[in-house]
């Protein structure tokens, strides 16, 4: 195919099902995404798609194209991530991706980190989406929970998570302390809207209270830490969140079976670069004064 362009539209188009979404995330017009679509079907004379109201849905010859755009796509990315950790210097850009919750304490480390490093663009990714460092989209995870088993991963063990339940001044004062586990049935919490979470400590309070105590729920931690200290409920905060935070009040002792590790992730192909490992170097120095 001459025009990668316009392999590339209708991959986006297949992969979204709309123009509007192509558009957006190839970063032109829709106008543009049309006339590629056309162009296209035109130069192999067969309908890649069928137009209807909702959008485009691809026809037999258009999730061909999906199939092998996909893998071509895949590996123009794993190339520009390849390129993007080669090299000496500790400069251009650094990718690194966790959990939103972790931060309150990444974010000073990185930027600590870029004024080591002035020439370096930090570009920190946070979220539950599990970045593919093998196609280049990020160059360091953190992870929680159990040890990745990706191939290719290199995987460390990097610090543990321990969380305790915490509450707002202003919650104590009109709800009073929590007097131990029997006692939480009379308060209110704050939790994921995650049902079927895989957080140990979101399992173990779904198990000890009835559902109708979970009065405020959140998609996301940091969400759920702003309820917290607005006085929503009692929840779940890293000890080493809490301990930047005055207006917490601990409700609950941390306990073994609510905590967790964290993982410091790269790819094997970029691992032994000199700019992830002396990020990587630096973040294990750094992590030494957080809370345990």
């Amino acid at each position: 195919m001459e025009n990668w362009d316009e392999v590339r539209t209708a991959y986006q188009v297949a992969r979204l099902g709309t123009v509007s979404g192509a558009a957006e995330v190839l970063g032109v017009h829709h106008a543009t995404v049309i006339r590629h679509i056309d162009a296209i079907e035109a130069r192999l004379g067969v309908k890649l798609f069928q137009r209807h109201a909702r959008g485009y849905t691809p026809t037999e010859a258009g999730l061909d194209l999906l199939r092998v755009a996909q893998t071509t796509d895949d590996q123009f990315s794993q190339l520009v991530g390849r390129l993007k950790g080669q090299g000496d210097e500790v400069s251009g850009e650094l990718v690194v991706t966790s959990l939103s919750s972790m931060a309150p304490m990444l974010a000073p480390a990185l930027t600590e980190f870029q004024q080591m490093h002035p020439d370096l663009v930090i570009r920190y990714l946070t979220g539950d989406r599990l970045f593919r460092l093998e196609y280049g989209e990020a160059h360091v995870a953190l992870r929680a929970g159990a040890a990745p088993e990706q191939p290719d991963n290199v995987v460390q063990p990097f610090v543990g998570q321990r969380l305790a339940l915490y509450a707002s001044r202003d919650y104590v004062e009109r709800h009073g302390m929590l007097q131990g586990q029997d006692d939480m049935v009379n308060h209110r919490f704050v939790a994921s809207d995650n049902e079927n979470t895989r957080a140990p400590f979101e399992r173990w309070l779904r198990a000890t209270i009835p559902a109708e105590n979970i009065v405020f729920r959140c998609s996301d931690a940091v969400a759920g830490h702003k309820a917290i200290r607005a006085g929503a409920g009692i929840g779940f905060i890293s000890l080493w969140e809490a301990a930047n935070s005055p207006d917490l009040v601990m409700m609950m002792d941390p306990r073994d079976d609510w905590s967790g590790k964290i993982w410091l992730v790269t790819h094997v192909d970029l691992h032994r670069t000199n700019k992830v490992q002396s990020f990587v170097r630096f973040l294990k120095e750094h992590a030494k004064g957080w809370p345990q």
